[in-house]
């Protein structure tokens, strides 16, 4: 098969970003169909990158965010160097992540302006908020020539998901109960004031599985204490019935278990954004952050949170101490939001359209 223009994109840093760059790779087949599109991104990205059919190649990046390792960066660039790329797209907007497509001698190297980079990218373009208010709007026009309007035409991110691969990994973990499956994402990396109190998911967990569902309790290991609260909460009958998957679970296993969930609620986090791009019926808890900026991108999605006079802060402490914007979204209004969907799938709140306005 003859391949065209040879692109490599130097991939965000969190979960939630990597799905979303799906809409850049979707856009750069759209400009240019014979492509062939390579990411260099930290190894963890790996499991998610397979699930997207644009994406030729991944390679590890050696380095870990924030390091500089010059040494380590001279490596890949060598390797790069043989591959000669036309074009490099650099997601990240730090001085360190334009070192490598530089180093490699990529002879067109894009990206938004940012860390005092001016030498390392020569297709530089300044980024206003107000017309690309989406992160995902961010990433498509590095597609396009950088005179272009803003996007409209966005295709959302849509994960490969394999149930064959989802069974195994059920019988592996011994997830055996045959209930509807509710999967609750608690956590979220950023911080406290993105995560929805563990009493109020402790609360939805009790109700769905008196309905006659299970519960999967999703996260790292990170995630333990906040998901041995939620379980510890329930009466000894109704643990029965949830699993409590924090930690046990890698990437590519995660990702496999939310394709085979009936219903999730999460915050916004990279599982949230996983869920959307496996398009799996969701409710969204938005505290500190705003769905303005990063909202799932799925039609079976609803959005709640509620205004409050200090936000969004997008702090990862709540400032004043009292999580107001999260406290006030009462366990009942989830419990209507999945209600709705066992209804009519497809008669929810949907996130703001990614277009400019």
């Amino acid at each position: 098969m003859k391949v065209g223009r040879r692109i490599l994109i130097v991939g965000p840093s969190w979960v939630g970003d990597m799905v979303m760059a799906q809409t850049l790779f979707s856009a750069l087949k759209k400009q240019h169909p014979d492509c062939s599109i390579d990411v260099l991104a930290l190894a963890w990205s790996r499991p998610i990158l397979e699930r997207m059919p644009e994406v030729a190649d991944t390679i590890d990046m050696p380095v870990g965010h924030g390091a500089l390792d010059l040494s380590s960066r001279l490596r890949v660039a060598r390797l790069l160097r043989q591959k000669r790329y036309d074009q490099a797209i650099v997601l990240p907007n730090s001085l360190k992540s334009g070192l490598i497509p530089w180093l490699a001698g990529i002879p067109l190297r894009t990206g938004w302006r940012g860390e005092m980079r001016y030498f390392l990218l020569n297709d530089i373009r300044l980024l206003d908020k107000e017309r690309y208010p989406l992160m995902v709007q961010r990433f498509v026009a590095l597609a396009l020539p950088a005179d272009a309007p803003p996007p409209e035409d966005i295709n959302r991110p849509n994960l490969v998901f394999d149930p064959e691969i989802a069974r195994s990994v059920r019988q592996k973990l011994d997830l055996v109960d045959a209930r509807p499956i509710l999967a609750l994402c608690p956590g979220a990396e950023f911080g406290p004031a993105k995560r929805w109190p563990e009493q109020y998911y402790g609360e939805v967990a009790a109700a769905r599985i008196d309905a006659g569902w299970q519960v999967w309790l999703m996260g790292s290991a990170n995630d333990r204490e906040v998901t041995a609260k939620i379980a510890g909460a329930l009466t000894d009958q109704q643990r029965r019935h949830c699993h409590d998957l924090a930690g046990r679970t890698a990437l590519a296993e995660a990702i496999d278990l939310l394709g085979s969930a009936d219903a999730v609620v999460s915050n916004d986090s990279g599982l949230m954004h996983i869920a959307a791009a496996l398009n799996r019926p969701m409710a969204v808890l938005y505290g500190s952050t705003s769905p303005k900026f990063t909202p799932p991108l799925s039609d079976q999605v609803a959005i709640l949170n509620i205004p409050v006079d200090c936000g969004p802060c997008f702090q990862r402490q709540c400032p004043l101490g009292h999580l107001k914007c999260l406290w006030g979204v009462p366990p009942d209004r989830v419990l209507a939001a999945l209600q709705g969907f066992e209804a009519e799938p497809l008669a929810v709140v949907k996130p703001p359209a990614p277009t400019a306005d």
